[in-house]
């Protein structure tokens, strides 16, 4: 079903020092020109055409695309998301020198080609039989972090392999039993992870009314529990042996529902493993502050919390020893009716606490939900992002053509955010970084 494409333009490839020449995002478009190919999904818009190309392509299987697309309740914090960004406006300066450009940031001490990171989303397996294996392929392709989920449909350490040299961070959905903890944080080390986010906002799934109507929820039936599958510890603790087998592709709950009620052995079997490992990764057991020295003292890279939205918690973040946080709301997943993810990083950057810690080097902002534009990403940097989270449109990429569809979508974010940068009059995002009405303004 997710087959990609059988025509494809001539693909360009990079090393890492070309990600670091002036224009190397930007000459992508270029190329595109001079070979008289379109880019592999058409015109990428990251937004509503790009998913509304996905609903077209599942439109038999919409419990896939509803998973991905849909939000919280009324969806009403999603679209704050977006409904925040265009309360903001980009005011160009002119007869700057902008003709070399460059976008690399500097993140817990590692140089990198933009500042855009791929946001850790889980089950992608139900978006494309290399799962998230081609996302973490094409990431790497593109010298961007590849955040890989806890709710992956693939173990670490495939994700590892498929993500080669390319840099990789885990995102953590925090485990009940700290057995599982350090056995996951080992893993993680071991594959060579350099950062650790861990997820403060899903302690419980959110009320999703669009997978709550079709009962869809592919953990059910094993579909996002390969981590825990393929854990000594979770599998030691449920008497049975660990596995890296992943789920077939496409995901068909009636099929699964059907061998599960006929009593076949391996469907139960990965239904009572499938229960227990949600029991641990959204166990409803609310997590404390004092908590998370348990998760500083046994890693010992850079560590993220993800899902700050209040001030008070920005502070408590940095008091408490973290090294960062990503103001979100999960794309508006959990909460509805909550701040728009903009509003939040507005009202953070504002504490004395927070940008002194920032500017000093000993904690770094980063944000997520909304982004889909270059202009997005020079707003949040504006505001005191100092990187942002990419999700739901790689996502789309993945779904309509796999690896190279999770190039595209980079890609195009990437032109246009170089692009866009130079015509604003800035040569470096550390000219934007922070300087929130020097680049942008409210419109009234």
């Amino acid at each position: 079903m997710a087959a990609a494409p059988t025509t494809r333009p001539r693909r360009m490839t990079h090393d890492q020092d070309q990600f670091r020449t002036p224009q190397a995002f930007t000459s992508w478009a270029l190329s595109l020109y001079a070979s008289r190919k379109p880019p592999l999904l058409g015109t990428v818009r990251l937004g509503e055409e790009l998913e509304e190309k996905v609903k077209e392509k599942f439109k038999d299987n919409l419990g896939a695309y509803r998973y991905v697309a849909g939000s919280a309740g009324s969806n009403s914090t999603h679209r704050a998301n977006r409904a925040a960004f265009d309360k903001w406006k980009i005011v160009p300066r002119m007869l700057v020198d902008a003709t070399h450009r460059k976008i690399e940031t500097t993140l817990f001490g590692t140089k990198y080609p933009s500042p855009v990171i791929l946001a850790p989303i889980g089950v992608q397996g139900i978006l494309h039989a290399d799962a998230e294996l081609a996302t973490a392929r094409g990431a790497a392709k593109v010298g961007v972090p590849y955040t890989m989920s806890t709710a992956s449909s693939r173990s670490i350490e495939l994700v590892a392999k498929a993500s080669g040299m390319g840099p990789r961070w885990y995102q953590m959905y925090w485990p009940r039993d700290n057995r599982i903890v350090l056995s996951l944080l080992g893993r993680a080390r071991e594959q060579r992870f350099k950062v650790l986010l861990v997820t403060l906002d899903t302690m419980l799934l959110g009320f999703r009314p669009h997978d709550i109507d079709t009962v869809y929820l592919p953990f059910i039936h094993g579909v996002g529990a390969q981590v825990g599958f393929s854990d000594p510890a979770f599998m030691e603790i449920n008497k049975a042996q660990v596995t890296e087998e992943y789920p077939p592709f496409p995901y068909d709950p009636a099929r699964d529902d059907k061998l599960f009620f006929s009593g076949d052995e391996e469907m139960k079997r990965k239904v009572h493993l499938s229960s227990e490992w949600m029991k641990q990764i959204n166990s409803g057991v609310f997590r404390t502050w004092e908590e998370l020295k348990f998760l500083r003292d046994n890693w010992e890279g850079p560590l993220v919390l993800k899902g700050i939205q209040r001030v008070e918690d920005a502070e408590m973040a940095y008091q408490a020893g973290m090294d960062g946080i990503v103001v979100s709301n999960h794309g508006g997943r959990q909460v509805d009716g909550a701040l728009s993810s903009l509003a939040a990083l507005e009202e953070i950057m504002k504490s004395p606490v927070v940008k002194g810690a920032q500017a000093e080097g000993k904690f770094t902002v980063l944000f997520d939900s909304g982004i889909r534009t270059g202009s997005d990403i020079i707003k949040a940097m504006a505001l005191g992002a100092q990187a942002v989270l990419l999700g739901r449109p790689y996502a789309y990429g993945l779904a309509l053509a796999g690896e190279d569809g999770v190039e595209a979508v980079i890609r195009s974010l990437l032109c246009d955010l170089e692009a866009t940068l130079g015509l604003a009059g800035y040569t470096s995002l550390e000219q934007v970084q922070g300087k929130g009405d020097k680049i942008i303004s409210r419109e009234v």
